[in-house]
């Protein structure tokens, strides 16, 4: 299960490299422009308009992160990583989002809505989960069909063609168990979410840890819409920007018996401070020759989370190559919130809980002892850097720049920029493309399996440049090459085939 999840985690590699730049982008948009994300503000001149540009720019990815990961974990799930599978992570991704939102349910199963039904199915659209489940499929079929043989009256549809169909098929399939399974997991996460709310700084806790944790799903919404929006008569965001406070009545005739702020204060220290400490951990413990590497891929995600609370490129870099260590994570969102409640911080948010948001909520009748956010911040900074640290070093955990297929010796300086060359020679010390069964690349290294492992030169292929030679399996062959793998990769595709 775990080099399957491994697998999975390497895959959303692609799509969520995407993702940091719209964060920040969105962030400075939305320093510019408040009001186009709802806050005060105003709503013309250069400034403004520039601002919702920036917000428009990045929201057009993160606002389609399901669609990202549809095509993005499909081709990476491939085994030769082509294109085909991402057509069919989208086919997949258009047939379930389709076939389960609200107005397809009202004509083929009308039995099925009520309200909070209706809210359920409503989430399916634009739902992470959908787009990874997608991805997987897509990525599942083509692996399995794409040399499928028909015969002649069908041939037109054998090898790769097959595939999109193949999947469309598994879609409907997975279309009809989640139009069922879907609403009872949604029912249940909204009911648990009205179970907490009596219990004040706790009941807080409870909530963020079960919001961080089911991120993966897209489930965290239904708590949302208990908390934060007007579901049930709560609303704590609705009642915050609106000006309110604890005694005053909403507009739907409901008073408001909670402290206002409550369930959005305490995500402020988790993600502007903790996420930058559980970022540096991940770096620091990264193999030496990768922590650049993993820089890249969590530092850009750390500066997202503080600037603008954007925090899905941190939490998906490391969800499923170390899924304990995602659970410790909201373990501490948890933590923190009920410290963060019961101390009487108070803030809110539109978009997220960013210095963006905390900066235009601040002014707000609700808002209360922001100045804790300095020693908040700084007390999740150290917690998140400290167990971070401990639990990847203890349980030897694959974060980014730790993956079993990296080593520290890993990352090389080719001696020339000529990778058919050093391609050629690597084909040879594996004994020809005769010899050669599949083909596939990770971060550092070429991948292949042989027919016969007996004709593979491990001197040979050093030579080219390569840094070494692992052979994992009876026919498995590694080829350490270092960060310019996939143009190595890509020469070697071509004179292999």
């Amino acid at each position: 299960m775990m080099k399957h999840l491994q697998k999975l985690g390497k895959a959303m590699m692609l799509p969520v490299a995407a993702l940091p730049i719209c964060g920040i982008l969105m962030g400075l948009g939305y320093a510019l422009a408040p009001a186009a994300m709802g806050a005060a503000g105003a709503t013309e001149g250069f400034a403004y308009v520039l601002g919702v540009f920036l917000i428009k720019a990045g929201a057009a990815l993160i606002d389609n992160m399901a669609i990202l990961f549809a095509i993005g974990v499909g081709v990476g799930l491939a085994k030769d990583n082509d294109g085909t599978a991402g057509l069919a992570g989208m086919v997949s991704y258009l047939m379930m989002t389709t076939l389960l939102a609200p107005g397809t349910i009202k004509e083929i199963a009308p039995f099925m809505l009520n309200d909070i039904n209706s809210v359920a199915y409503s989430k399916v659209a634009g739902n992470a989960f959908i787009g990874i489940l997608a991805g997987i499929i897509g990525g599942i079929c083509y692996n399995k069909f794409k040399a499928t043989k028909l015969p002649d009256a069908l041939a037109f549809f054998s090898g790769k063609r097959s595939v999109a169909i193949v999947t469309a098929l598994v879609s409907i399939v997975s279309s009809a168990i989640l139009l069922f399974v879907w609403p009872i997991i949604f029912n249940g996460l909204y009911k648990l979410g009205q179970a907490i709310i009596s219990l004040d700084a706790v009941g807080a806790g409870i909530y963020a840890f079960l919001n961080r944790l089911l991120i993966p799903t897209g489930l965290h919404h239904a708590l949302n819409n208990v908390f934060w929006f007007d579901a049930i008569g709560l609303g704590d965001l609705n009642a915050y920007w609106a000006g309110l406070v604890q005694g005053d009545t909403m507009k739907n005739g409901t008073e408001i018996t909670w402290s206002v702020g409550t369930y959005m204060a305490g995500f402020f220290p988790c993600m502007m401070f903790g996420i930058p400490g559980a970022a540096l951990a991940i770096i620091q413990t990264a193999k030496k020759n990768n922590r650049k590497i993993a820089a890249g891929i969590v530092g850009a995600a750390a500066i997202c989370a503080f600037i603008c609370g954007v925090t899905e490129p941190f939490e998906f870099a490391f969800m499923f190559l170390a899924f304990p260590l995602y659970v410790v994570y909201a373990l501490l969102y948890g933590i923190f919130t009920t410290i963060t409640v019961a101390l009487g911080f108070r803030a809110g948010f539109c978009f997220s809980a960013g210095a963006t948001d905390l900066l235009f909520s601040a002014s707000l009748p609700a808002a209360a002892n922001t100045w804790l956010i300095i020693p908040l911040g700084i007390a999740a900074f150290v917690v998140f850097y400290l167990v971070f640290r401990f639990a990847i070093t203890k349980w030897d955990l694959k974060t980014p720049g730790r993956e079993d297929d990296q080593e520290g010796e890993m990352k090389i300086e080719l001696a020339n920029d000529d990778y058919t060359a050093m391609a050629e020679v690597i084909l040879e010390g594996l004994g020809g493309k005769e010899n050669i069964v599949s083909i596939d690349h990770c971060i550092t290294r070429l991948r292949l399996e042989v027919k016969d492992r007996l004709l593979v030169d491990e001197k040979k292929i050093k030579s080219s440049g390569a840094s070494g030679v692992i052979r994992p399996g009876k026919t498995a062959v590694q080829v350490i090459i270092g960060p310019k793998v996939q143009f190595v990769y890509e020469e070697f595709k071509k004179i292999a085939e």
